[in-house]
């Protein structure tokens, strides 16, 4: 009788244990059923994601930098085996950053970026050449403890290569390529609020009505941007060359010595003495400089400089008249 009850027993046990493992079976079939179609879903996202021509990545900065995902386009941005040599070694990105982008990534691997902003970068290409990017990054924190950031890098360098020209275009003068009329006098108003040394120098071709009247303004121009190299050349840091009208030329020289603006000046007579213009040799130009030890009253100063450079003229126009 008790071996009738313990195998009753036993077949109830078992019955309960075949059931549960059925049970656990179709349970595990459906997880991963329910795991395999959210694979299915995500592989469709995985793989925008890595043919998105933008770089991302997440990256933990604790205990040392790296990188939980860098995405494969990095190769076509920056050179082949870009991806394999930055994870391998994260800290290599402080390698290609451009001198003065360093304190930027410098921040934000502390945590001490204004995550709210943008920020622009350059990182050195394989071919050695530096490219901007533009990124928005975002902190991770963990126990209120900066632990990661994750950001996305935009390849921008034909957005600022075109924003550069324009810029450039909107300060020069498309003639010259020295600095135009509207930059000169942003600089006079900028040095008028200033109290500095300022020296002005006021030129102007002698011979361009000449030229427009005989040969055509295509040699004129060429005669202008002769003369506008002529003061360019001895041109030194600081200095602004700039065309303000038809054939006149002005240089701002701050911070200087009136030997220094004085020299300029026989430098640049010396430099026309040895152009070739286009009819005979040399340049003909007048010039007229003034120098005060403050540049709070450049307007006054450059009248003076004009003033300067119409004697010089009327002074050459003289002697051509006794000669004559």
């Amino acid at each position: 009788m008790k071996e009738k009850v313990s195998f009753s027993i036993l077949i109830v046990f078992a019955s309960i244990l075949i059931i549960g493992l059925f049970i656990s079976c179709v349970y595990q079939s459906k997880q991963k059923a329910k795991l395999q179609q959210e694979v299915s879903l995500l592989k469709p996202m995985v793989k925008t994601v890595n043919n998105i021509r933008d770089i991302l990545y997440y990256c933990e900065t604790v205990p040392k930098l790296n990188y939980l995902y860098l995405s494969p386009t990095v190769d076509d941005l920056l050179g082949p085996g870009t991806l394999e040599e930055h994870l391998q070694n994260p800290d290599k990105i402080f390698d290609i950053v451009h001198p003065d982008d360093m304190g930027i990534l410098k921040k934000k691997e502390l945590g001490q970026l204004d995550f709210n902003e943008p920020i622009k970068v350059r990182f050195r290409n394989h071919e050695g050449k530096y490219i901007w990017f533009e990124e928005y990054a975002r902190p991770v924190y963990k126990d209120g403890k900066f632990v990661a950031v994750t950001g996305i890098y935009r390849n921008i360098d034909d957005m600022v290569a075109l924003q550069e020209q324009l810029e450039y275009k909107s300060t020069h003068d498309a003639l010259t390529n020295v600095r135009n009329r509207e930059y000169f006098e942003s600089k006079m108003s900028f040095f008028n609020q200033c109290k500095i040394p300022m020296g002005i120098v006021i030129a102007d071709l002698d011979e361009l009505k000449q030229i427009n009247d005989n040969y055509g303004h295509q040699m004129g121009d060429r005669l202008i941007r002769e003369a506008a190299n002529g003061l360019n050349t001895h041109a030194e840091a600081g200095m602004i060359v700039a065309r303000i009208g038809g054939d006149e030329f002005a240089v701002l020289i701050p911070n200087a010595t009136v030997l220094q603006v004085k020299q300029y000046v026989e430098k640049v007579q010396d430099e026309m003495q040895q152009r070739v213009g286009l009819t005979h040799s040399p340049i003909q130009i007048s010039i007229g400089y003034e120098y005060a030890n403050n540049s709070f009253g450049v307007m006054e100063q450059m009248s003076v400089a004009d003033e300067n450079m119409y004697q010089n003229k009327n002074s050459k126009k003289q002697l051509l008249t006794v000669e004559g």
